[in-house]
């Protein structure tokens, strides 16, 4: 039976890149919000945001941060990082930005998300969890890796905690 996971990612420059890797099948991820969803849950305030947020990460049990040029610099993922880090959830990372787009187009790696936050022993979050970088210099190598490597990664990542 697949994994319950959280994908994390940033919806206006990545949610094709995103759903390339939903559609792999070896987890069950939660569903993307359409953009009238998001449109209303942003009405009720940052409030309301912080609980749908918390909505869909419970019964999950790995987050996984499809980091693409602008990921780090979201706050609302931020949060979902430090909400699956502090409730115990497998966390890792996955730089997206050679997988084409809806125009066919790749991307530029972004900054490290994990780099933002500090574990209470003085390290880098991302000193522990794992940010993994598809090889291969095409979009479909990098599709190819994540689909071969995915459930390993999960599995890795839910044990690390």
């Amino acid at each position: 039976m697949p994994r319950k996971v959280f994908y994390s990612f940033h919806y206006q420059r990545d949610s094709w890149r995103a759903s390339k890797i939903r559609n792999i099948g070896v987890v069950e991820g939660n569903q993307p919000a359409s953009d009238n969803k998001w449109e209303e849950v942003k009405r009720g305030g940052e409030a309301a945001i912080k609980r749908w947020i918390d909505d869909q990460l419970q019964g999950r049990t790995c987050a996984i941060v499809l980091v693409g040029a602008e990921t780090a610099n979201r706050p609302w993922i931020r949060y979902e990082i430090e909400q699956s880090w502090n409730s115990g959830k497998g966390l890792l990372g996955i730089r997206v930005h050679k997988l084409l787009d809806h125009n066919q187009q790749p991307s530029v790696a972004g900054a490290n998300p994990f780099d933002a936050f500090t574990l209470n022993d003085g390290r880098k979050l991302s000193t522990v969890v794992r940010m993994y970088d598809p090889p291969g210099a095409t979009s479909s190598a990098a599709y190819n890796h994540i689909s071969d490597n995915l459930s390993g990664w999960i599995e890795a990542a839910i044990a690390a905690r």
